[in-house]
């Protein structure tokens, strides 16, 4: 299929504005990409993603923070780990990366963006008190289910490029982005690339259990923002305000009305201003 390259040149260029870090681990190396300077922000991406699912948050975010954002092992660029694959391998693996950028005692804010909230979640209870403040975007793991959607389009063979973009658009509009204007070139360029680089096979677990039955070992304050029209947990808002609410002081609970489960992209500007007012 022929390469958008308006948008491949945009990751590129996003890219090289940072620095890129290869960290050894199990299966191989784990690839990162840093930018900025001042406090640590670690920003772990969905599953089929990579870290271009934060390509809209990292440089305003930067400003402020020293972002850090891997592929995590079985994504993008980095190798995959040893079968089976479970969100608690990934962890320990995301874990022996951090250790390697920010040695301890170092403390950081740690933010986590669906299935990338799981591994964050059982990451901040790994590493405990050095995680100040942990903020959950769109996350599974609650054990909430999973919420029906409309049947998802098909590559067929012998489909046009035209053809197979749109299909990628329809999912997207179905899964990631609620509002169709915002589901851009970049957006099904980033799609494709990321799905086809998908190693990580992570079957039942963002309906699982994981992340709720580790919140009680977390210390960090926990966060969250969410989209009303989330394709996955907007049926689901009270129950994941009720479940997070538990145990904290003062549990700050965000909403962006009539964004999807992709808010990072779809709403960066808000999920930007949300994360400086969350960790400042």
């Amino acid at each position: 299929m022929r390469v958008d390259t308006t948008s491949a040149a945009f990751v590129s260029h996003m890219e090289s504005l940072g620095t890129r870090a290869v960290i050894p681990c199990e299966a191989g190396a784990m690839v990162w990409r840093i930018w900025g300077e001042g406090p640590p922000l670690v920003l772990l991406h969905g599953a089929s993603g990579s870290w271009t699912h934060w390509i809209r948050n990292v440089q305003p975010l930067a400003a402020r923070f020293r972002v850090l954002v891997p592929d995590m092992p079985g994504y993008g660029d980095s190798d995959a780990p040893l079968e089976p694959h479970t969100a608690d391998g990934l962890a320990d693996l995301v874990a022996s990366g951090v250790d390697a950028l920010l040695p301890p005692p170092t403390s950081f804010d740690l933010a986590g963006f669906s299935f990338g909230g799981i591994i964050a979640g059982l990451l901040a209870a790994r590493l405990s008190l050095r995680v100040r403040t942990l903020v959950l975007l769109g996350t599974g793991g609650l054990a909430l289910g999973r919420t029906p959607t409309r049947p998802l389009l098909r590559i067929r063979s012998g489909m046009a490029p035209d053809e197979i973009r749109h299909v990628y658009r329809e999912n997207l509009r179905t899964l990631m982005i609620a509002s169709a204007d915002k589901i851009d070139d970049l957006a099904v360029f980033l799609q494709i690339e990321n799905l086809r680089r998908t190693r990580f096979r992570s079957g039942g677990i963002p309906e699982s259990d994981s992340l709720l039955k580790t919140l009680p070992a977390i210390q960090a304050r926990i966060t969250s923002i969410w989209g009303s029209r989330d394709a996955f947990t907007g049926p689901h808002l009270e129950d994941c305000r009720r479940i997070l609410a538990s145990g904290q002081r003062d549990p700050d609970f965000r909403v962006i009305e009539g964004a999807g489960h992709w808010t990072p992209y779809e709403a960066a500007d808000q999920v930007n201003a949300i994360l400086i007012d969350m960790l400042r």
